[in-house]
């Protein structure tokens, strides 16, 4: 049960990642248009998308930050297995689970670290400096939410890890 709710965490925070690129996508796409239009149109059909760089940027946040606990968990991050694979698999196992409890410490310690700056932005009404003014508390939402769970799928790895006795995201290059 509570492998299907961690699962479709992963899942669910891939897919804001994804949408939130194709909203880059959409959103950069329409500003080009626009450009050419003026070209072609001249000054009188000269329009832009008011902070349209502004929400592109919180959307690459949002992709970037909600992306991480589904890329680990599919076991997409870069990792360098050169020194790794030519273990035994008990000192794989031991390393594994050592670096997994130490990125879990360090994306708890930013995920607390995000909290805070998300709750000073909040206190002190900071905005964006565009055209379209964005309480910033609002774009800082992804990011506390992406550490978040990329601190659970640190935690999940390192249990099933432990439960498993062997290394699990050591890729030996035998499947």
């Amino acid at each position: 049960m509570l492998r299907k709710i961690l699962d479709r965490l992963y899942l669910l925070s891939g897919g804001i990642a994804a949408l939130a690129i194709l909203f880059i996508c959409l959103v950069v796409s329409a500003q080009v248009g626009l450009n050419i239009l003026a070209r072609i149109g001249g000054a009188k059909w000269s329009y832009t998308i008011p902070s349209y760089a502004d929400f592109a940027g919180f959307a690459l946040a949002t992709a970037s930050f909600m992306a991480l606990a589904y890329t680990l968990r599919a076991g997409a991050h870069i990792r360098v297995n050169l020194v790794i694979t030519r273990l035994s698999d008990r000192v794989q196992w031991v390393l594994e689970m050592a670096a997994l409890a130490l990125a879990g410490a360090m994306s708890g310690f930013a995920t607390w670290f995000t909290i805070g700056l998300l709750r000073e932005s909040y206190h002190y009404g900071d905005k964006s400096s565009g055209i379209v003014a964005i309480p910033l508390w609002i774009p800082q939402l992804s990011m506390v939410a992406g550490l978040a769970i990329l601190t659970i799928a640190f935690i999940d790895s390192l249990v099933e890890t432990m439960r498993a006795g062997r290394p699990l995201l050591v890729d030996t290059g035998t499947e």
